[in-house]
């Protein structure tokens, strides 16, 4: 126990912290409420789930409980609204088209699947932003709901089968301009191995990743956590075909986009490139640059799987 001098210098350590802390007390950047100017337009049920996960952070409604209040935690916490605000805020989301806000809540979705959403050291603090399995389902079939199952008709089917025809005819490939980010178009993508699919049931879009040799063998050797350098996958969409019996088949080329891994050139987006081609003269996706910030808003929660949201057949993500 300490005695004499030390006790006097514990007393006047411990004196001169409660002064620090009561003085940074008044350095809290501010973290403004504006207004609901529109909000996301789901049902009750859709929204009191949101409400009760996500709108702390992603909303102009934001409730600090009395632990957020303190600095330097304040800081913290006034930092992640700001970032998820610009991410995503449910307080002004209703001015998007409604096609938008499903896609929205559909990368939401996804990344609540994936564990990633909301924060796992956010849930531990606030418990009641944990969605359970049940809530999950509810989300899930609005969005199914909202997108519906639309047949396609003779005028899709014909443009889709004339494309095909095109492609499989030959002739010169258009010549392709590189992404804002400098990033070249990868012509030979087509010839890479098939890693795994997906479907985007809200804007009815069937959807292939393919992985270059680089990505296949590390899929092969387990070497994903993260995944190695000079490793690019290609995800290839087509829209969807329905002919109004269950059955669906790829439609017309929709856009392909890539992920290319190099950690030390662009460890400024989470080490990945990303870059887009749309339609069938392959577009370069995004006015400048700064397209990016939409992959990387979009990725960052997935720090678990190297920010990759679908896992390779035979890979562990």
């Amino acid at each position: 126990m300490a005695t004499g001098p030390g006790l006097r210098l514990l007393a006047k350590a411990v004196l001169l912290l409660a002064i620090l802390f009561v003085g940074i007390q008044f350095v809290r950047p501010p973290l403004p409420h504006p207004p609901v100017t529109s909000e996301v337009d789901v049902p009750p049920e859709v929204k009191a789930i949101l409400k009760s996960a996500c709108y702390n952070c992603h909303s102009n409604e934001t409730k600090l409980s009395w632990f957020d209040q303190p600095a330097p935690a304040y800081w913290l916490v006034a930092r992640d609204v700001k970032q998820a605000r610009a991410r995503l805020n449910f307080s002004e989301m209703g001015k998007l088209p409604k096609g938008q806000q499903n896609a929205a809540l559909f990368e939401s979705v996804a990344q609540i699947e994936q564990g990633a959403m909301p924060l796992v050291p956010y849930q531990k603090l606030h418990p009641e932003a944990r969605i359970t399995p049940e809530q999950l389902q509810v989300l899930k079939a609005y969005l199914r709901r909202a997108a519906g199952n639309p047949a396609t008709g003779p005028a899709e089917q014909a443009a889709a089968d004339a494309q095909y025809a095109k492609w499989v005819q030959g002739g010169a490939p258009p010549v392709v301009s590189p992404a804002p980010n400098g990033i070249a178009f990868p012509a030979d993508y087509k010839n890479w191995q098939a890693i795994s699919s997906t479907e985007r049931f809200d804007n009815h879009t069937l959807r292939q990743i393919l992985g270059n040799d680089i990505a296949v063998r590390a899929i092969a050797e387990n070497r994903i956590h993260p995944w190695p350098d000079g490793a690019v996958l290609a995800k290839v969409a087509w829209l969807e075909l329905n002919d109004g019996a269950g059955n669906v088949r790829p439609g017309q080329f929709f856009q392909v986009e890539f992920m290319v891994r190099d950690s030390q050139k662009y460890a400024s987006t989470l080490g990945w490139g990303w870059a887009r081609w749309r339609g069938a003269d392959l577009k370069p996706y995004g006015k400048d640059a700064a397209f990016t910030t939409e992959c990387v808003g979009c990725h960052r929660p997935l720090e678990a799987t190297n920010y990759v949201f679908t896992a390779p057949i035979g890979g562990q993500p």
